[in-house]
């Protein structure tokens, strides 16, 4: 029996090890087969996912972000111990006491398998995960699983279990968008992954494996019960107390994030110009892959600000058109009312929001909406500008604009204005005049609507505002702000086969002999014709080159008042030349950009172009001051700030401008439908552009007490002048004006 037994014992020995000697054959052959087809895991020494490129203001603030993978890549330590733990009890509590592989998840995965003859899922650790984001696919086929397992092995054999961890945090996807958990933290509570709360990092935790099925912002039950479960686990383990989790599951979850806003702007034509410029040189690949810093000098309290005025300004003319009939009708489109959706309702409302809101009800005292859970009344004065009465306005079921006048947040109700999407356009530039950068951008009132920018390439007809070029002409050859120019009616040849050309004024009058100052500050048509024919077109035109205007000009007496075209951006940099001495500073929107470690890519600097004389540019300050002071802009005469401009209208009212400065900035406004037609009667410059200019101007110079000053060069002298005739006279006479000249202009003086 004895003898039996041993030798049963040594034919078992045999087969044990021969089942031993096969396993490992047949593992040593598995590993042999695939090992040729495994990618390279030293790539991950250089670990380099896509991050986001941001773009930065004047003030640090974020203008926009570039970004295929929205991620900020972030080390061990800046991750909070709680959401280290969170992670751990909701994905992998024994992560650090395994070699990558959890045996024991493993065998009940394959029990499953059989039990059920289909490929279970649920055993992978935090590495096995990792590997499969990094380097395979998602499926459940057993030759996935194999590689996955030896790549693991591999992976924990090379990296720590902490390198590995951050690798895991820095990867995953968390939902809209958002790579990693610092992106996560920001996304859901505003805040850095370092500085989460117990409740803020179980939520994170929690939602991992679903992401944006169990996002807050899309299912706060599921978003609940995964954090909830998340604090039971961390318990379970010991990572928390009991008494620590069930005081954590009562709080609510609050999120602070908005990922409907994660890739809006206020500034989205400026940011457009600074993708193309840098997609131009770098390339697509490492703007939007490679974590990019990118500094400009765009202010963003400033841009809002233009934003709102360009907004308002140009609903303001619109209105001036009429109310133009709904184009969508929720009802028609076989929605319901109450069941129709939109997206800007899942944010916050604020008095003078303009929100869509779906007609319910259009009686004769008024209009009723339906903005989200709010319910919108209009009153008369709020549809007053129509001149209609709702019937004729809108129907039951029309998605219409209404601007809020006053919000119950409690009572879920609100009274507003009917509005609609003006169909004029506009745009708004600011140059800061010692360097050139751009300062605030708006291309158009809404980029969703048209890309477009019109600050940048739309050249329209510039009207009057071509006029300083003229006069700066004179000035540099004789002319001082006192010589006398004739208003009266002239004509001109109009060359072969041409009728004769005779410039009328804007009210069709003539003042007679008027001093150059009076004939810029009131924008007379007639004596800048006869300027620039007495100077000669060419002459006027190579002048304008020096200002940086690029488009074609035709040596015609036509174009002293306008007749050619320009961009915003064009007539701006060229009104800087004014308060900057005579120097044009080349605009540019770029200052610096660096790499993801921190390394300077490029770094830009003002760019000076001497345009006209010092002299010169601050006799045309002071001109341009008096249209402030006195003339067509005299509405900006009440910030009681030094300031200088020209405001610029079409013959047609097609255009409207108005390019004005400070010593430190200067700022354009230009209005218009893109398809060329009048604005409206009266729609000058002084009427369309300069209300918007004047917003945004009292908003830059806020609060301040000390204003700065245009400084005089050396031989520029004052002389009190009678501003009607020009003419000498004594200090403080009444209707005179302390004129500046060039040393040697002046009344009285030699040179004069």
């Amino acid at each position: 029996m004895a003898r039996y037994v041993v030798r049963l014992a040594r034919n078992a020995g045999i087969v044990i090890l021969f089942l031993i000697a096969a396993t490992l054959g047949t593992v040593t052959g598995v590993v042999f087969a695939f090992a040729g087809d495994l990618p390279r895991i030293s790539a991950l020494d250089d670990y380099s996912p896509s991050t986001i490129t941001r773009v930065y203001g004047a003030r640090g603030d974020v203008v926009g972000e570039f970004a295929i993978q929205r991620r900020v890549i972030i080390k061990y330590e800046d991750i909070a111990p709680n959401l280290r733990n969170a992670i751990l009890a909701a994905e992998d509590d024994s992560f650090f006491r395994h070699f990558g592989l959890s045996i024991p998840h493993i065998v009940v995965a394959a029990i499953k398998d059989l039990v059920e003859f289909r490929k279970a899922a649920g055993a992978s650790t935090l590495t096995q995960q990792l590997t499969r984001k990094l380097f395979l696919k998602d499926d459940k086929a057993w030759s996935r699983k194999v590689k996955e397992a030896i790549l693991t092995i591999q992976i924990e054999k090379r990296y720590t279990k902490e390198e590995i961890f951050t690798l895991y945090c820095n990867q995953m996807y968390f939902g809209h968008g958002a790579y990693g958990v610092e992106a996560a933290s920001r996304l859901y509570f505003a805040k850095s992954a370092k500085d989460l709360s117990l409740e803020e990092a179980a939520l994170i935790a929690g939602i991992l494996q679903g992401n944006v099925r169990q996002s807050p912002y899309v299912n706060m039950d599921a978003a609940l019960r995964r954090r909830n479960y998340t604090l039971d686990r961390m318990a379970e383990v010991g990572f928390i107390t009991a008494q620590q989790a069930a005081d954590a599951k009562k709080k609510p979850i609050v999120t602070r994030g908005d990922p409907s806003m994660q890739s809006a702007t206020a500034a989205p034509y400026f940011l457009e110009e600074v993708r193309k410029e840098l997609e131009g040189r770098y390339g697509a690949k490492q703007l939007y892959e490679n974590g990019l810093t990118i500094q400009t000098a765009l202010d963003l309290r400033l841009q809002e600000v233009a934003n709102r005025a360009l907004d308002r300004g140009l609903r303001r003319i619109d209105h001036m058109h009429g109310f133009r009939k709904p184009r969508r009708n929720v009802l028609d489109e076989a929605h319901s009312i109450e069941g129709f959706k939109q997206a800007r309702w899942d944010r916050p409302f604020s008095v003078d929001d303009v929100v869509p809101a779906v007609v319910t009800e259009a009686g004769p005292a008024g209009i009723t909406l339906r903005a989200g859970e709010y319910r919108v009344t209009i009153d008369k004065k709020g549809f007053a500008w129509t001149r209609k009465t709702p019937p004729q306005l809108v129907r039951r079921g029309d998605l219409v604009e209404a601007r809020l006048l006053t919000i119950d947040a409690a009572a879920h109700t609100a009274t507003a204005s009917l509005d609609q999407p003006p169909a004029v356009e506009g745009a708004v530039l600011a140059l800061d005049n010692r360097t050139g950068q751009v300062t605030v951008m708006t291309g158009g009132f809404s980029f969703d609507r048209s890309k477009f920018n019109r600050a940048t390439q739309a050249f329209r007809q510039v009207g009057s505002a071509f006029k300083p070029f003229v006069y700066t002409t004179a000035i540099d050859r004789g002319y001082t702000p006192a010589t006398i120019l004739q208003d009266v009616p002239v004509s001109f040849p109009g060359g072969a086969g041409q009728p004769v050309y005779s410039p009328q004024n804007y009210d069709h009058k003539f003042e007679g002999p008027i001093t150059l100052r009076r004939a810029l500050e009131d924008s007379r048509n007639v004596p800048a014709v006869r300027v620039m024919d007495q100077l000669g077109p060419k002459q006027v035109i190579a002048y304008t080159r020096r200002f940086g205007l690029t488009s074609p000009l035709p040596p015609y007496l036509a174009v002293a008042l306008g007749a050619a075209e320009a961009t915003l951006l064009e007539m701006t940099s060229a009104y800087s030349v004014f308060p900057n001495q005579g120097v044009r500073m080349m605009p540019y929107s770029v200052l610096k950009v660096t790499d993801r470690e921190g390394n300077v890519l490029e770094e830009n600097r003002p760019e000076p172009k001497d345009a006209i004389r010092a002299d010169t540019a601050f006799v045309m300050t002071n001109l341009l001051r008096g249209v402030v002071l006195r003339g067509t802009a005299a509405k900006a005469a009440a910030l009681n700030w030094p300031i200088g401009g020209k405001t610029g209208t079409t013959d047609d009212f097609s255009d409207a401008w108005f390019i004005g400065f400070d010593p430190d900035v200067t700022l354009g406004v230009w209005v218009g439908y893109d398809q060329r037609k009048p604005l409206g009667p009266g729609m000058s410059g002084a009427e369309a552009a300069l209300p918007i200019w004047i917003e945004i101007m009292k908003a830059w110079i806020g609060d301040r007490k000390e204003a700065p000053s245009f400084q005089a060069p050396g031989n520029i002298v004052f002389v009190s002048v009678d501003k009607g005739t020009g003419t000498a006279t004594e200090a403080a006479t009444p209707g005179s004006i302390n004129e500046a000249f060039i040393a040697g202009t002046q009344p009285g003086s030699i040179r004069q």
